[in-house]
């Protein structure tokens, strides 16, 4: 089995190198995919980038030529549930692309069209062993349901508390719905983990210089405990 992991920043990718004995190290599509042997699992590790196109050529590139079995992606994204804060954890166990709109055809917000899916569902499976792994990380929430992506930083209270009533979404950001849509294409097993970094809707927010180390710190731990159930 051949995992691919997809990290938001590059300083994750940096604790993992530190624990990874790389064999090849490839540049394509200007991002750098970094194959070995990661806590005793053949890993193809790479930053993405921002954006939905970024994330997409990404994880194509992982299925394309590298064969992944399964997918993760770690990063960060903003809370939209009241009840999450910074430095808490979403697991998705589903994913809608909220800037999708073809509601002039009749279509609802993120259905994309002449797609059998509205929302791209995670592995069951790989979101338990998440779940589980969040266990071992102390003095932070998990919380498991929709994260919605899109190419947009959604910044305005008006634009979350659309968000959370149009989807019931838990979290947004720039990147999972994106790449949960290319593993559904592909049928690859994949699950998306977001730490928060802020939350509009109650006003919470961390200093990202304070927030940085907190998230790369849970989603290397999360990582290696789900790594190592596998």
């Amino acid at each position: 089995m051949t995992l691919g992991i997809i990290a938001a920043m590059s300083e994750e990718l940096e604790i993992l190198l530190q624990d990874m004995s790389l064999e090849v190290k490839k540049v394509k599509a200007n991002m750098t995919f970094n194959k070995g042997k990661l806590w005793g699992k053949d890993v193809v590790a790479v930053v993405c980038g921002i954006g939905k196109v970024n994330a997409a050529i990404c994880t194509q590139i992982l299925a394309s030529e590298y064969k992944v079995d399964k997918v993760i992606n770690v990063g960060v994204a903003g809370g939209i549930g009241k009840e999450i804060y910074p430095g808490d954890i979403v697991i998705a166990d589903n994913l809608v692309e909220h800037d999708m709109d073809t509601t002039a055809f009749g279509d609802p917000h993120g259905q994309i069209p002449r797609m059998d899916t509205f929302d791209f569902k995670c592995d069951t499976e790989l979101v338990e062993l998440a779940r589980k792994a969040c266990k071992s990380i102390k003095d932070i929430n998990t919380f498991v349901g929709r994260i919605v992506s899109g190419d947009e930083f959604v910044a305005s209270i008006e634009k979350i508390q659309w968000l959370e009533k149009e989807f019931s979404a838990l979290s947004c950001e720039m990147e999972g719905a994106s790449i949960a849509h290319v593993c559904y294409l592909n049928n690859i097993p994949f699950v998306i983990i977001r730490s928060i970094s802020d939350n509009a809707n109650n006003g919470a927010h961390m200093d990202f210089e304070k927030f940085t180390p907190i998230a790369v710190k849970n989603s290397t731990a999360l990582l290696k405990e789900i790594v190592l159930s596998m």
